[in-house]
């Protein structure tokens, strides 16, 4: 008997509130990373109305300029109308930004401390991180997520480029996927919102949106005549982003990572440096992940691994191929402990996590970024050959 179920996942864009926030703060990191990059930033922003908070714990001897940071994050999302209450040139900001905890310092610096078992640089914090990978879609990501950042990435692009006046910052997507036998099938659902300016009628928005977005680009054989399209449902957004809706770092992480088809551990990304392995030993995992699917060992593998603060071995590392693997999940995880190293110090080295490369991660998700895979190294499928050879 065939099985089938519909999965549904979302993307926001740049101009959502909490993207916002996760924009700014990894702009924060960036900047911190271009003139000393052993910098140790954990950096929260919060915006609403006409303000923004920079808060965090920031250790650096980089000499920024948070405001203005701040304020060319927002310029390059788009808030730079007439009309918005947020704006780039005239929220106020307010700047609660202090070092890091001498505590947690200890645990990550690679040098002896009193109590501290190791020397080697340790995690951050404790915590358990997920990666996942499947062959639905060529960025081996699974394809609900992936449709929903394409609907969001093209609305931006033809936003920025000036050519639709009437479209604005904020706007999400929902794509369903009917799946049968574990196989995406079709797509079922399409929802898209976009905020646009008061006198744009929602007829020409829905009738732009499904014709110059949703059908240019999601895949023309997944929709058909019974795929709905929810184009703006409630009929009018024009009061967006930040004056809409509270922003806050960190507060998409499903949309960061899988869509909710694979597991997250709960820790954000945006605004931690890679010594925080919230962020760091996520890309770890998926990275293996996906070099597991790219191998041929599995077409769906979910790696889980968790750390204690301040100590550099992982105390567990698990492999489920949910059923898809040629051989035991026991072997394939055995395989991955041989060619990877988990330590927070090797993540970084081996992944190059030491730039400024984290703004091109904020938006349309931290993983399936495949054209640009000399900053976006967890997408690289380099350790194949190992892996393979590493099978018993």
């Amino acid at each position: 008997m065939s099985k089938k179920f519909i999965f549904s996942s979302e993307s926001v864009g740049e101009g959502h509130p909490d993207k916002v926030c996760d924009t700014i703060s990894d702009a924060v990191l960036d900047a911190c990373l271009k003139q000393d990059k052993r910098s140790r930033v954990a950096c929260e922003t919060y915006a609403k109305s006409n303000l923004v908070v920079v808060g965090g714990e920031i250790t650096t001897s980089a000499k920024l300029d948070y405001n203005e940071i701040v304020r060319e994050s927002i310029r390059e999302i788009g808030y730079v109308h007439d009309d918005d209450v947020f704006h780039a040139d005239k929220v106020f900001i307010m700047n609660v930004i202090t070092r890091q905890s001498p505590d947690i310092a200890q645990g990550v610096n690679a040098q002896k401390a009193e109590g501290k078992a190791t020397a080697e640089q340790g995690a951050g914090d404790q915590g358990l991180m997920f990666g996942y990978a499947c062959d639905e879609t060529p960025e081996l990501m699974p394809a609900p997520i992936m449709f929903a950042h394409r609907l969001g990435r093209e609305l931006t692009r033809i936003r920025k480029s000036g050519k639709v006046k009437w479209l604005r910052p904020d706007a999400k997507s929902q794509v369903s996927v009917e799946y049968v036998d574990g196989k995406p099938v079709r797509i079922t659902n399409v929802v898209v919102s976009t905020q646009h300016a008061a006198d744009a009628k929602h007829k020409t928005i829905a009738d732009f949106i499904i014709k110059e977005i949703v059908k240019k680009v999601l895949p023309a054989d997944m929709l058909d005549k019974k795929t709905q399209f929810l184009i703006n449902p409630t009929g009018r957004f024009v009061v967006g982003g930040p004056q809409g809706d509270t922003g806050l770092t960190g507060r998409k992480i499903i949309v960061d990572s899988y869509g909710g088809m694979g597991r997250h551990g709960g820790g954000a990304f945006s605004g931690k440096d890679p010594s925080k392995v919230d962020r760091s030993a996520a890309y770890m995992g998926r990275y293996v992940a996906k070099n597991i699917v790219a191998a041929g060992l599995a077409t769906r593998a979910e790696i889980q691994f968790a750390y204690a603060i301040g100590y550099p071995d992982p105390v567990s590392v698990t492999v489920d191929t949910f059923g898809t693997g040629v051989v035991s999940d026991e072997a394939i995880t055995e395989a991955v402990k041989a060619v990877f190293s988990f330590k927070p110090a090797q993540i970084i080295s081996q992944l190059n996590l030491l730039r400024p490369i984290y703004s091109l991660t904020t938006n349309y998700g931290h993983f399936g970024k495949i054209d640009d895979v000399d900053s976006i190294t967890w997408e690289k499928t380099d350790k194949v050959a190992a892996l393979k050879k590493a099978v018993k």
